[in-house]
């Protein structure tokens, strides 16, 4: 790969925190610092041509400047990280995830979103448009290794293929019915005492939450022997062929990500959990290992369940690349 040289890296690190609006959170800056350190330790660069750390804070007061977390510089960022030819890429989000209404394949009727600190003027980036700007113009010598902690994150840049079994590696399709049926009763439930647009909003998303739990029993049946199932984007990027990145995500595409306090740190639940587990584990772990370990990790503690999703069939006891 890249001429039978070590292969270039690049990093990209959005935090936002969402400063003095009534959606503000803690932890996302803190992300960033906590994930920075960690690409330190992998050989990540830190010059302007190879890392680019985008936040809403006091290190970054200019909202006209190329490095605060708008709509367009977060999809220009993007667009330099997969730019070049045999590089390997890492990026981290946090910060707020979100859904908007799908015209297009998508079974649940929503496309998962990330939140620019802009999105009141110039609205969400879209799960569809993430995919075309990292995943459908990366080189095919390039890989691309995704977190996402935000909510509504579970395929939010669209990859063919999910890992679609539990911590043991058992496909449960009682624990997805349930789920699909908590869904149900929680629309419910929301609108008894009366019917409000909010409401009827949120019901809406909860119900094609449950949707799409039923629509996807079937394909959780048929999973390969890696225990990957395809996805509902999987016909609409055919074309592009295989693309060598994998995402982490911090919860399904119905869940909420939470934003902690631990050990006396504001931090990105998800965030915390991978870190923790390289911390503990090392980078010797296999795709899998670290999902699992991340899934441990938060367990008991948060409802959250990080997601696994990748750009073709492999093999996910292999080795991570990150």
């Amino acid at each position: 790969m890249y001429n039978g040289a070590r292969p270039k890296k690049k990093s990209l690190l959005i935090g936002i925190n969402y400063v003095n609006t009534e959606h503000e959170l803690q932890g996302c800056h803190q992300d960033v610092n906590n994930v920075h350190d960690f690409l330190s330790t992998m050989d990540y660069p830190e010059d302007r041509r190879s890392q680019v750390i985008l936040r809403d804070d006091v290190r970054n007061t200019d909202p006209q400047g190329p490095f605060w977390p708008n709509g367009h510089n977060i999809q220009a960022a993007m667009q330099w990280l997969v730019a070049e030819p045999g590089t390997m890429n890492f990026l981290h989000y946090s910060g707020h995830g979100s859904q908007v209404h799908s015209e297009n394949y998508r079974a649940s009727g929503f496309d998962d979103t990330i939140v620019p600190v802009d999105y009141v003027e110039n609205g969400m980036i879209p799960s569809g448009i993430l995919h075309r700007t990292l995943v459908t113009h990366l080189p095919p010598n390039s890989s691309l290794f995704i977190v996402f902690d935000c909510c509504h994150s579970g395929s939010a840049v669209e990859l063919p293929y999910v890992y679609r079994t539990d911590e043991d590696g058992n496909v449960s399709m009682l624990d997805n019915i349930q789920a699909g049926m908590r869904l149900v009763g929680a629309a419910s439930r929301l609108v008894e005492g009366g019917f409000t647009v909010g409401k009827l909003n949120d019901a809406e998303s909860l119900l094609a939450g449950a949707t799409s739990f039923f629509k996807g029993l079937s394909h959780q049946q048929e999973v390969d022997r890696y225990g990957l199932g395809e996805s509902d984007t999987l016909d609409a990027y055919a074309s592009e062929g295989a693309k060598n990145v994998c995402m982490y995500s911090g919860c399904r595409d119905d869940q909420t990500s939470a934003d902690a306090s631990i050990a006396g740190s504001h931090v990105g639940a998800m965030s915390w959990a991978f870190l923790l587990t390289m911390k503990q584990y090392g980078p010797d772990q296999s795709y899998i290992q670290v999902l699992q370990n991340t899934r441990k990790a938060l367990k008991g503690k948060y409802q959250q369940v990080p997601q696994l999703s990748v750009g073709y069939q492999q093999d996910l006891n292999h080795r991570i690349r990150v």
